[in-house]
């Protein structure tokens, strides 16, 4: 593995999608690597430019579309991850958007990966609403990636304790006898 990757996240996209090693490799460019360190140096701005040339590499008809899907969950990554920036930056219409676009590239994404994308695309969407102070958002898209079927990548964000515990309703007071 390139010494390049050393987000965890960056690891854990190549590691659980082997198609996406060719995107962690330094040539081309790990655009995916350059938007990381960007992000969590606060430059949100160089993280969207740089997430989206990553979105660029494999938005094309013959990397993900309705007839091939040799790297759907890799585009629903780097969409995801897209969006995450996006609504860091303060453009929720366009992480919206980029979220959107992440779960289509999930419906056409192979089984053995979805669990494992959608877990990750919808944690970053939550995450991103969670540290921007939208945590009712942020909840509404962790229920929707348990929905969408996505794996324990998604319980390791903020919003997780929160929405597991909105969900867990308390039993009712047991009737007392009368006195």
């Amino acid at each position: 593995m390139p010494a390049t990757l050393k987000h965890p996240l960056a690891v854990a996209f190549c590691a659980l999608l082997p198609i996406a090693l060719a995107s962690c490799s330094s040539t081309p460019p790990s655009y995916l690597q350059a938007a990381i360190d960007a992000s969590q140096s606060g430059d949100q701005k160089t993280a969207v430019i740089m997430a989206k040339k990553e979105v660029a590499r494999f938005d094309k008809p013959d990397q993900c579309s309705r007839t091939t899907h040799y790297n759907c969950g890799t585009l629903a990554l780097a969409y995801g991850s897209l969006a995450e920036y996006q609504i860091m930056d303060g453009d929720r219409l366009s992480g919206e958007e980029s979220f959107s676009r992440a779960k289509s590239a999930l419906a056409w994404t192979d089984a053995g990966n979805k669990a494992s994308a959608a877990g990750m695309v919808y944690r970053d969407v939550s995450e991103a609403y969670w540290k921007t102070g939208d945590k009712a958002r942020a909840i509404v898209v962790f229920n929707e990636g348990r929905a969408a079927g996505a794996d324990s990548w998604l319980a390791m964000g903020s919003a997780a304790k929160a929405a597991m515990a909105e969900n867990t309703t308390p039993a009712p007071p047991a009737p007392q006898a009368p006195r």
